[in-house]
This record gives C-alpha cells, sequence and structure tokens, in this order.
C-alpha cells in the first residue's frame, strides 16, 4: 500500500520531466514533492549562503600589558580598548611577563582588574585574570546596546 502513491508520484514526475524530491523523510507516510532537483540544490545553497551572511563574526583584539606598564600607557591603551568594545569586539588584555618580571604577578592582576572595573560600562568580563605560563590574560565581551 504504501509503495503504490510512491510509484504513481514517480510516473507524475518522468511525465513531466522533473525529479521526484523527498522532503520530509522521517513523517508517516513520507512528504515528497515534484521539482527540478538541481534548482532545488540551488536555491538550498543560497539560503545557506544568506544565513551564513547574517551570522555575526565575533572578532578578538588584543591589548598587551607590561606588569610595570605607567599610567600614560595605560591610559592610551584603554582608550583603544573602549573604540574596541564601542565596535562590538571581544577584548583580550593580557600582561606579558619577561624574564624575572614574573615575580610582580600582583602588579600584574591588579593592572587587568582595574582595566575591567575602569571598562565594566562599556563590558562585562568573561573570564577574570588567568595566569597561563608568562603571560596573565583576562577576556571582556562588550555589552549589548539597545
Amino acid at each position: 500500500m504504501d509503495v503504490y502513491p510512491t510509484k504513481v508520484a514517480q510516473s507524475k514526475a518522468n511525465e513531466l520531466g522533473l525529479d521526484l524530491v523527498e522532503i520530509s523523510p522521517n513523517a508517516k507516510p513520507p512528504v515528497c514533492k515534484i521539482m527540478d532537483y538541481k534548482k532545488f540544490l540551488y536555491e538550498q545553497k543560497k539560503r545557506d549562503k544568506a544565513l551564513k551572511a547574517k551570522a555575526s563574526k565575533v572578532t578578538v583584539k588584543e591589548i598587551r600589558f607590561g606588569p610595570n606598564t605607567d599610567d600614560h600607557d595605560y591610559e592610551f591603551k584603554k582608550k583603544h580598548a573602549e573604540k574596541f568594545l564601542k565596535d562590538g569586539a571581544k577584548l583580550k588584555a593580557y600582561v606579558f611577563f619577561k624574564g624575572r618580571s614574573i615575580v610582580y604577578k600582583d602588579k600584574g592582576e591588579i593592572l587587568l582588574l582595574r582595566l575591567a572595573s575602569e571598562l565594566e560600562d562599556l563590558g562585562k568580563v568573561e573570564q577574570m585574570p588567568k595566569l597561563e605560563g608568562k603571560r596573565m590574560t583576562m577576556f571582556i565581551a562588550p555589552k549589548k546596546t539597545k
């Protein structure tokens, strides 16, 4: 009984010079449509491409500090960080410890926490400062503007 409607549909598709395309195979009975399969694939690719273009691309901008970064340099880099967050990019701020400067881990953490507190109106901290090798890294994501 199941096979009969499929044979009728297939013969109808052959008459019209088109293809019988199974739209929903899990449905009972399976849903089929008579159409040009190449055109169907083309439209599906077009739809997928449009969805991909609409998807937002997340960019990550980096700002590098040293453990003994001066106030002027800090303010300069903070302005860049503000610009990045306003543009909608994620911010990766890190303190790079060279040589023996690793003994100033607390200075690096204080610097990153200060940056986070001064940028809290523009973004929220995604990852608190974490030491990985010679780098102490912190991520800040932009806040959604309405």
